[in-house]
């Protein structure tokens, strides 16, 4: 019997070594893009870090690095102490506007509606003071009454000093006096806001041919001051309103003869400019 001759090993190296070589090669760059991903440049870093540090003090309180910071550092489990983490962070106490800022954002919507109004009665109080002024200087602060509100500033005129009784026409000594409260009007009115002239009548009924009412009567003397204002002054009339209230909000007690000359006025309201 012949023997068997025996087959040469392939040339080359053996199979499960190209495949081994591919694996590894295939670790090898999955390993350097796990790389390239989390490296961060270092001069990129420290711009953020700084940048951060300079508008919101991020980073005061920790390190300076994201990982390494006071909150971070310690874990979730430390939110507890989150007023120190924020006081550690820049607001500490000698922030104070910026403490205030954020006592604001606690207080109710009605606590911040009582600021709104405190800050309108200011103001309201200085442009009244302003305009008492103003009327001492042309010589009217005894025609005109001068009252505020945290919405308006209030300047009434007694009816009696500018019409006739039952008329709605100017009279024509009282017309200096409205064109003085005009030149006022100019200098501490325009541009704050809506000014309303309403006129108001006491509670004798009328029944004229011209006034079937005292709400036609005190409509008509409202706008005769509007006209007259507009006509003699530099006032938007697009600002410029006019209403009659009649004997619907009076001031005084309408059974006596000196309640009922009190409420036959004309009153016009500055309203403030945040008042819409």
């Amino acid at each position: 019997m012949a023997k068997r001759k025996e087959e040469a090993p392939p040339a080359g190296a053996p199979a499960w070594m190209a495949t081994f070589s591919d694996l590894m090669n295939l670790l090898l760059c999955f390993f350097v893009m796990l790389f390239a991903m989390s490296s961060i440049e270092e001069a990129k870093l420290q711009e953020f870090v700084a940048a951060m540090n300079n508008t919101f003090s991020v980073f005061d309180g920790g390190a300076a690095a994201i990982g390494d910071g006071f909150l971070i550092s310690n874990g979730v489990s430390q939110l507890n102490e989150l007023d120190q983490y924020i006081n550690s962070t820049g607001k500490t106490a000698d922030s104070e506007t910026d403490g205030d800022k954020l006592e604001e954002f606690d207080k109710s919507p009605e606590a911040l509606e009582e600021m709104l109004q405190e800050e309108q009665l200011k103001e309201n109080e200085e442009r009244m003071e302003e305009i008492e002024e103003a009327l001492r200087e042309n010589d009217i602060a005894d025609e005109v009454e001068l009252s505020f509100t945290a919405q308006y500033v209030k300047l009434t005129m007694s009816g009696a000093l500018l019409f006739d009784s039952g008329s709605a026409e100017l009279k024509e000594e009282s017309m200096q006096v409205v064109e003085k409260v005009g030149a006022i009007l100019e200098r501490y009115g325009q541009g704050s806001g809506n000014i309303e002239i309403e006129g108001h009548t006491d509670n004798v009924p009328i029944n004229s041919a011209q006034y079937p009412s005292n709400e036609e009567l005190s409509s008509a003397r409202a706008l005769a001051v509007f006209y007259y204002l507009q006509e003699k002054t530099l006032l938007n009339p697009v600002n410029l309103k006019h209403a009659g209230m009649g004997e619907r909000v009076p001031i005084a007690d309408n059974s006596t003869p000196e309640g009922r000359s009190r409420n036959r006025r004309v009153e016009i309201l500055i309203y403030n400019p945040s008042v819409r």
